[in-house]
């Protein structure tokens, strides 16, 4: 009998067809992890048998490979995490709030920060990030915005920032913990797309490396890691680390991922042995694919000379595409569909990829010949993207917040066209996805430069979370 498997039927396609991914997970199908490690990956699949521990209450083998982790990522203790790292930013916000309480948050945050914030009642006060015009990007959270945010909320309990954000610009997290620290705040930093910076002093210092209390990294991203698989560092008294375990034994399944943890102590012995290595040459390698774009004239990469004073992850390819008439959009879909080659994500004006110590030189000259071969065939002339969703949420003011997070999330609602939505209030997140981050939040007031640039997004042919098949969003209904 032929079983139907849609699934596991799409992901063989995708694994025959010989893709090039520049996208999550680190390990870039396998290529990450040395012979021999993952060759039984189904009889790995165990669960909490004598001397194989339990990671709840750890004293054997997952304890020690947590602390190893802990000694390698310069912490006091890190915490494995098997359901992602939004498991671990519920867990920091639960740990570090009380129902009511506020926090202080970048609004450039995943949707997991938004929902856990939800979740527990927390009340948020948003910094908008600095903007980029010539990529159509948020960039920093400048440490006088910082200060600024925690003379007017002396209350808030401390303030959670993104860094690096999803195009691989980092703050100054040095200064900003240098502020939190003179209020007595807790520094806590979604350090998702950051697990690989601690190994080579050519990038950008880590978190626990400039003053954070605690933060989160997804390993599963940028290292070679199994989807999933996550780490939480604490480094502070400032947190209450049995109230966070307590936490986390609420949050993560009661049955964890044996394949997910051993991946997570691979990916840690890796680069703690061999990391400065192998991010010396695949920081050359990227160093060669950037000269070689350089003779393209229609392309241009994000660099730290490209952003200024701003520090950024040299792993992270952000490619803008806007000369060659194209959007990030255009572009991703004629790389995937007409060179095999997947990119982690796209938006109005560029292409970002996922480099990872798991791609060798040939990826690049692939990914290369297929730029070039891109700018010969399209003959469009130069245009400016749409990029007035990204500078409206940074750089125009956070929407109005009508009801709270909690409120929204259990009033009524309806579902309206987007074409009639400005003046409502949204019940829950508009997310353009990827990166991940919010446009609307569940209970503020939805504007007209909102539903004009969403409208833009969509027929550029952006993907938004929050919004139907039939460009229908969900909005409170107070009838």
């Amino acid at each position: 009998m032929e079983y139907k498997t849609p699934v596991l039927e799409e992901i063989e396609r995708y694994i025959s067809s010989n893709p090039l991914p520049f996208h999550m997970p680190g390990h870039k199908m396998g290529k990450g992890f040395k012979k021999g490690y993952f060759d039984r990956i189904a009889a790995m699949d165990l669960t909490e048998i004598p001397r194989l521990d339990n990671l709840h209450y750890p004293d054997g083998v997952i304890k020690e490979a947590q602390d190893l982790a802990a000694r390698a990522f310069g912490a006091e203790h890190t915490f494995f995490l098997v359901n992602g790292s939004t498991c671990g930013i519920h867990a920091i916000i639960k740990s570090i709030c009380k129902p009511g309480e506020k926090l202080l948050v970048g609004r450039d945050c995943h949707k997991s920060v938004i929902n856990g914030m939800m979740l527990w009642g927390v009340e948020p006060y948003y910094i908008n990030p600095d903007f980029d015009v010539g990529f159509g990007i948020p960039t920093v959270i400048s440490p006088q915005k910082v200060r600024e945010a925690f003379e007017k909320n002396h209350d808030c309990k401390g303030i959670l920032l993104t860094r690096p954000n999803y195009y691989g610009i980092c703050s100054d997290l040095e200064s900003i913990a240098s502020i939190a620290s003179s209020y007595g705040k807790i520094l806590a930093v979604d350090e998702a797309h950051g697990a690989h910076l601690k190994f080579n002093n050519a990038l950008p210092k880590c978190a626990m490396e400039l003053g954070a209390d605690v933060c989160i990294q997804s390993a599963h991203k940028t290292l070679p890691a199994f989807t999933q698989g996550s780490y939480l560092h604490v480094k502070s008294g400032k947190i209450d680390v049995e109230r966070l375990k307590s936490i986390l034994g609420m949050l993560q399944t009661t049955s964890p991922s044996y394949v997910v943890m051993s991946s997570l102590d691979y990916s840690r012995a890796l680069m703690e042995n061999e990391g400065e290595d192998l991010l010396e040459s695949l920081i050359k390698n990227i160093d060669w694919f950037i000269n070689s774009l350089k003779a393209i004239n229609e392309f241009s990469v994000l660099s730290v000379n490209s952003m200024g004073n701003f520090l950024t992850d040299r792993t992270r390819l952000v490619i803008n595409v806007n000369r060659i008439g194209l959007t990030g959009f255009e572009v991703e879909r004629i790389l995937r569909f007409d060179y095999n080659i997947q990119v982690e994500m796209s938006d109005p004006g560029n292409i970002v990829c996922i480099a990872t110590v798991s791609d060798a030189r040939e990826d690049f000259e692939r990914l290369f010949l297929a730029l070039a071969d891109i700018r010969t065939r399209v003959v469009k002339e130069e245009k400016t993207a749409d990029i007035n969703l990204y500078k409206y949420n940074c750089s125009m003011g956070v929407p109005e917040q009508v009801v709270s997070l909690g409120d929204a999330f259990n009033s009524r609602s309806k579902k309206v066209q987007l074409q009639y939505a400005a003046g409502m209030i949204a019940k829950g997140t508009i997310t353009p996805y990827p990166p991940g981050i919010p446009v609307v939040c569940p209970g503020e007031r939805i504007s007209k430069d909102i539903v004009d640039s969403l409208s833009a997004l969509l027929k550029q042919g952006g993907n938004v979370n929050g919004i139907g098949k039939h460009d229908e969003i969900e909005v409170i209904d107070y009838l």
